[in-house]
């Protein structure tokens, strides 16, 4: 099939929610970001990664799934494919599933790059104030221009500090990715600082790094690579020199990049300890509670 000249793939799945309760509406994107691990052949895509493929029984699936569970727990989503790739704005699957989420008391975590997320609004809301809600913002690049090369086809950072700036005003806990960080394209001061303070100013609950670099797998490789010659003439040899085909690809100012990091998370209150922030994501409000009750 093919729509807004990009083939797509409809496909009805067996299932939607894996052992850990995440689930990917879509496989493939169209936001073009030119380093997504997605890409990389391991996941065995039979197709371009742009031609995006459509799980169209998604919400049934959930619907029997939420059902079948004999207890509420967190749902994720848009931890391999952003939710709020281009065809959801044709598809409305993503909102299907919210709908589902928030009838039956789930809670929600989802991922994404996009202000779409933003036309949803109301059933986060919702589902915030019966369960909870989790928005996860990824931030990579605080220069809109660089933003445009490496993100092309989704909103840029500054709109996407305007979307935590509204979860925060509606009392949505929201948590950045600071990742990947580019050897010689991002890895800067600058950048840190300038992402750091906008997670500070919107008031973020935690960050996740997974150390100031990127990985490069196969598949993922050579679309970044074709990228680099395309924008950053020069760099892929310089790439090839220092790091070759290794899977981490460390940022030479990796140490006090991440020092940076560190300081300014733990000056301002911010959660960066990934282990607890993944559990954080995973655990309802009446869990929390649970929690602390047996604390004292």
């Amino acid at each position: 099939m093919r729509t807004g000249g990009v083939d797509m793939h409809e496909r009805e799945a067996k299932g939607i929610l894996s052992p850990k309760n995440g689930m990917n509406i879509y496989r493939g994107c169209t936001h073009g970001c030119i380093y997504c691990d997605s890409r990389s052949t391991c996941y065995q895509m039979q197709h371009d990664f742009e031609d995006v493929e459509v799980k169209i029984n998604a919400a049934q699936l959930l619907e029997k799934a939420l059902r079948g569970k004999r207890k509420k727990c967190m749902i994720g989503t848009g931890a391999m494919s952003d939710p709020y790739t281009h065809e959801e704005g044709r598809r409305g699957l993503t909102r299907r599933c919210l709908k589902l989420i928030e009838h039956y008391g789930f809670g929600l975590s989802i991922q994404t790059k996009s202000d779409m997320i933003l036309r949803d609004l109301d059933l986060l809301k919702k589902i915030n104030r019966n369960t909870k809600c989790v928005v996860q913002m990824t931030l990579t690049t605080y220069d809109e221009d660089l933003c445009k090369i490496l993100e092309p086809n989704v909103c840029t950072t500054k709109r996407r500090v305007e979307v935590l700036n509204i979860m925060k005003e509606e009392g949505i806990p929201t948590i950045v990715w600071l990742t990947p960080i580019l050897p010689f394209i991002n890895d800067t001061e600058e950048n840190i600082n300038g992402l750091l303070n906008d997670c500070i100013h919107s008031g973020v609950y935690g960050i996740i790094n997974f150390g100031m670099g990127l990985t490069l797998r196969d598949g993922d490789r050579q679309y970044y690579y074709r990228q680099l010659d395309k924008h950053f003439p020069g760099l892929k040899r310089q790439y090839m020199k220092r790091y070759g085909y290794a899977y981490e690809i460390p940022s030479p100012n990796s140490e006090k990049l991440y020092r940076i990091f560190k300081n300014t998370c733990e000056k301002n209150g911010i959660l960066y300890n990934t282990k607890a922030l993944f559990e954080y994501m995973s655990t309802l409000k009446e869990e929390e509670k649970e929690e602390q009750l047996k604390l004292f």
